[in-house]
Parts: C-alpha cells; sequence; structure tokens
C-alpha cells in the first residue's frame, strides 16, 4: 500500500489480499452487486465496457444489480431470487456505506454488517461463485440528506475505514477476492482538493455518491481486485525494414512508407477528452490513480530508428517523440485521447449502458413490482427476452477493427 500523507495518518488501513493472477476465467457470468452508487451504473458500466472492450477473448457477460438504499442484510434476501438464478460464476459487492448508517464507528452495528457479510460469501461460495468483496468508499460530506446522520466528515470516514477493514478480514477468512475501493478513494480525494482545492469532492457533490472521477477510481479498484494485468498489446515498428509486428490481440494488415494498418481485437480503454481538475470527469479520476499505467498499455515501440524524432499520428492526434522514447515504447492509450479506436470503444460502452439501464428496470421495476408479485416466473421469462437483444448488441459492438497508425521522421 502506499505511504499515508501525514494528514491522513488517523487513517489505519488494514492490508488487503492481493489477488494472486487474473480472476476472470473465460466464459465467466459477471454478477455486479451494491447500492445506489452501483445503481447509478457509473463504474459498472465502466468495468463491463473494459471486460467486453479490452478482454473480448475472456467473453464475459455481466449484469448489474444496484438497488438503492439496500445494505448487505437486504441483498441477502434477494439474492437468490434475483441472482443466483442466473448461476453467476463471478461476482463483485460494493455494500458498507448505508449499513455503517452514517454514524460513528458501533461495534454492535459493525458486529451485524461483518456477520451479512460473511454470510453472503458463504451465499455465493456454496454454489461456486468466485467473489470480490468490494470495500465501502468514502464520503465528502455528512449528507444533509439522512436525517439520522451524525457526527464529522472525519467522524464518518473513520467509521467507513472500518467497516473497510471488516471487509479484509472476511475476505481473507473465507478465501474470498478483495477490491480496495476506500484507500485509492481517500488518497485521490486529499490529493484532488490539495490541487485543485476544496470544491473537488471524490465522493460527490452530496457527499455520498461519486461523479466521474470517483466513479473511474472504483472501477480501478475493481479490476485491480480481479487481478487484470492492463497489458493491452505492443505493436513494433523497424524503421530500417519500414516493417512492422503486433502481439496481444492486434495483427498488422500492412506496412509501408510509415503507414501501419492494424486490425486489433483488443481496444484500450477510451474517455476521449476531459477535464483533470473536475470531479464529474473521468479523466480526472484517471489523473489521481495510474489507471493507464496498470490497467490500460497498448505499447508501441521502434527499433532501428534512423532519425532522432518521429511524428506519430494515431487518429486525429499527432505527436513528437524522440527515437530513444520510442526505442523505449510509448503507451498508445495514455498518450493518445482523440485517437483511432476511441470511437469503437464508445459504442460498446454506449451498448453496455442500454443494457444495464434495462436490468435495473427489470429487477426493481417489473420482478419487484406489480408483475412479479402476481407471477414472478412469467416476469423473469418475459424480461429475459427484452434484456436479450440488448445483451446480443454489447457484443455486437466488439472489435476486430481496422486502423492505422503513420510514422514520419522529422
Amino acid at each position: 500500500m502506499p505511504a499515508m500523507p501525514e494528514a491522513l495518518s488517523a487513517y489505519v488501513l488494514t492490508p488487503g489480499p492481493k489477488a494472486e493472477g487474473l480472476v476472470l476465467k473465460k466464459g465467466d457470468r459477471l454478477a455486479i452487486c451494491g447500492d445506489s452508487i452501483t445503481e447509478q451504473k457509473m463504474y459498472s458500466v465502466l468495468l463491463e465496457s473494459y471486460l467486453v472492450a479490452c478482454l473480448p477473448e475472456l467473453e464475459i457477460t455481466s449484469r448489474q444489480y444496484g438497488w438503492s438504499g439496500e445494505q448487505a442484510g437486504g441483498f441477502l434476501g434477494r439474492m437468490k431470487n434475483d441472482v443466483l438464478r442466473f448461476k453467476p460464476t463471478v461476482a463483485t459487492t460494493c455494500y458498507g456505506m448505508n449499513d455503517f448508517r452514517y454514524v460513528p464507528f458501533d461495534a454492535g452495528i459493525a458486529a451485524e454488517y461483518r456477520k451479512n457479510i460473511t454470510a453472503m460469501v458463504d451465499a455465493f461460495q456454496e454454489v461456486g461463485t468466485r467473489l470480490v468483496l468490494g470495500s465501502p468508499g468514502i464520503i465528502d460530506s455528512v449528507p444533509h440528506w439522512v436525517k439520522s446522520a451524525q457526527g464529522t466528515q472525519q467522524d464518518l470516514n473513520l467509521s467507513l475505514s472500518k467497516f473497510r477493514n471488516i471487509v479484509v478480514e472476511v475476505a481473507k477468512a473465507e478465501g474470498a477476492g478483495f477490491a480496495d475501493l476506500y484507500q485509492p478513494m481517500l488518497l485521490a480525494d486529499h490529493a484532488g482538493k490539495a490541487k485543485y482545492g476544496a470544491d473537488f469532492k471524490v465522493a460527490g457533490k452530496d457527499g455520498v455518491h461519486p461523479g466521474w472521477a470517483g466513479q473511474l477510481i472504483m472501477a480501478y479498484g475493481f479490476l485491480k481486485g480481479l487481478g487484470v494485468d492492463g497489458d493491452l498489446g505492443t505493436i513494433t515498428y523497424d524503421a530500417s525494414k519500414d516493417a512492422a509486428q503486433a502481439v496481444n490481440g492486434h495483427e498488422v494488415v500492412s506496412a509501408a512508407d510509415g503507414v501501419i494498418t492494424l486490425k486489433s481485437v483488443r481496444l484500450p480503454f477510451s474517455v476521449g477528452t476531459g477535464a483533470v481538475d473536475k470531479d464529474d470527469s473521468i479523466r480526472a479520476g484517471m489523473a489521481l490513480v495510474p489507471f493507464d499505467d496498470e490497467l490500460n498499455r497498448l505499447m508501441f515501440r521502434m527499433v532501428s530508428p534512423k532519425a532522432e524524432v518521429y511524428a506519430v499520428t494515431w487518429g486525429d492526434e499527432t505527436r513528437e517523440y524522440a527515437a530513444k522514447d520510442l526505442v523505449r515504447g510509448i503507451n498508445l492509450a495514455k498518450d493518445f485521447e482523440n485517437h483511432a479506436l476511441r470511437a469503437a470503444f464508445d459504442q460498446v460502452r454506449e451498448a453496455v449502458l442500454r443494457k444495464q439501464a434495462f436490468e435495473t428496470k427489470q429487477i426493481k421495476e417489473m420482478v419487484h413490482g406489480k408483475a412479479g408479485r402476481e407471477d414472478m416466473e412469467g416476469t423473469f421469462a418475459g424480461t429475459e427476452k427484452e434484456r436479450e437483444p440488448l445483451a446480443a448488441a454489447v457484443y455486437q459492438k466488439r472489435p476486430p477493427v481496422e486502423h492505422v497508425i503513420r510514422v514520419v521522421a522529422k
């Protein structure tokens, strides 16, 4: 774990278990479970979009089960009916924000949380579902809309830090995976405020529900907890031979006169342009955690350069590099925002959002609404027919995509 700055010395965080290799397996069915922060369909959309676009060879399918106001105990009451019926092989959970009840640490409340989280792990493991337990995140102000909230912002964040530590302890005891959302959010919030001012709030303007910056950090935490290594491929250009090679999800179609045409099965995680000083920007989140370096590496390398400086064009952007930097390798996904694969990633993300929006409606409004009360099984059967084309559309948007990189000596 990174060292905590002196200003955060009051927060004592137990080291969590790290994923030993990739938790995911080909053909996994992923259940993304949580409260209103999950129901926002932000980190969950980023997570599913990454798995579909960046790791398409795994053929992961996902369902989002966020429910506003839910605690772990409430999820236990519906997980068999809503989640386990679809036989998930892997699941992520994000509970604790409602469970700690917005009060300073209370041992009795914490004991109930531990009991419910443990029961949730047991229920998933009983049916063979691998589980990555997400910790709660932080708050950025005492929520005025929670009438029973007590204490200061620091009182509540210290309580949440202890709930995070409970998740660590349960994960270790039960042999489950762990996704740390609390520490990266805490550190990013501290760094963001120091750099951009007190109004920069990783946990959201209402104090609890993160904007895009915080949601990106949550997706980062879950991908790390799932053991994703971030190697999305390498393209190598031999300047002396005017030839190229590509590996790990990319194929060279042709290379001549510094124009490299590629067919890519893997896409880099792409969000286009965005302010890095605004907490509602995905780019801001990516600037506060090492997302590109750890999870989003599409590398371009040169051998045998013939000039000292080269211009590299990919999509709508051209950047100049010293030959020595190209020999070491550059991360295309990090350096280029409006690149040639961005539109393809955007299409995946839009399809995922449409599907997840229906999944919320399916479970909350239909299955747990009038139709479900009258005929639960019939409602599931009927809504699954509505969901099928939305799920199919996600995978229809997957690569391969053909694109071009141009390299010109300066």
